[in-house]
């Protein structure tokens, strides 16, 4: 079937070289509405080069050349979502945040501390005294469309890194593997959100995660992702 190119810019890099994975899921899911798909990458998503994403027989495909970076299909995630902490609670998460001391990825798209206002997203998930992680995240303007809304892809990406740093400790180095997700409402860019993160289960190298976004306690978005542990 046709597709379109697509490409993923520097500024869009999880790990050095490499798109950062909601955001990649994000415009993948994007060819099947933007909402309720499961994304699945398969290699790390190159930077700076023309990719072909195109509509299957079952979903949509990401292809650099010959290789498979990315597939959807469509889903919805089941999860449990807790009841999403306070402005207040996310704020005082943030000073335990572990990346400002250790980083795999200092300079990852979304939670990165090497990023600067309006060009990283600048999540910084820490520790809650119930368990899991929560932050906050005011969107800029640049991450919206024509009408002030922001776009569903930096939704995805604000879904991705939480889920990390709620198994950070015992997964060690990681990367996203699988991502499904549901965007609920929309939002304008410069309002405040929570973000938060929780662990669901572990089986050896794999690690499924919830995330969410709240706005002043009203759901925007949720994911469930696998994350797998590379070290």
């Amino acid at each position: 079937m046709t597709g379109r190119q697509l490409i993923i810019e520097q500024r869009f890099r999880g790990p050095p070289g490499s798109g950062n994975g909601g955001y990649v899921a994000g415009l993948v899911a994007g060819a099947l509405g933007g909402t309720d798909c499961v994304v699945t990458l398969h290699v790390p998503p190159p930077l700076d080069r023309p990719m072909e994403l195109r509509l299957t027989t079952d979903g949509a495909a990401l292809t650099d050349g010959e290789r498979q970076v990315a597939s959807a299909r469509r889903g919805s995630p089941e999860l449990d979502i807790p009841d999403p902490p306070s402005l207040d609670q996310a704020r005082a998460a943030e000073s335990d945040y572990v990346g400002h001391l250790r980083h795999n990825f200092p300079a990852c798209f979304v939670c990165g501390p090497e990023r600067g206002e309006d060009d990283g997203l600048r999540i910084f998930p820490g520790s809650l005294d119930r368990g899991g992680v929560a932050g906050l995240w005011t969107p800029s303007a640049n991450l919206s469309d024509a009408d002030g809304m922001v776009r569903n892809e930096f939704l995805w990406s604000a879904l991705d890194c939480p889920g990390y740093f709620a198994v950070e400790e015992s997964a060690g180095l990681a990367l996203l593997g699988r991502m499904a997700a549901s965007i609920k409402r929309l939002v304008t860019a410069g309002q405040m959100l929570v973000v938060s993160g929780w662990s669901i289960a572990s089986e050896g190298r794999k690690h499924h995660v919830g995330t969410a976004i709240h706005d002043h306690g009203e759901l925007v978005a949720c994911a469930r992702s696998t994350w797998i542990s590379v070290a």
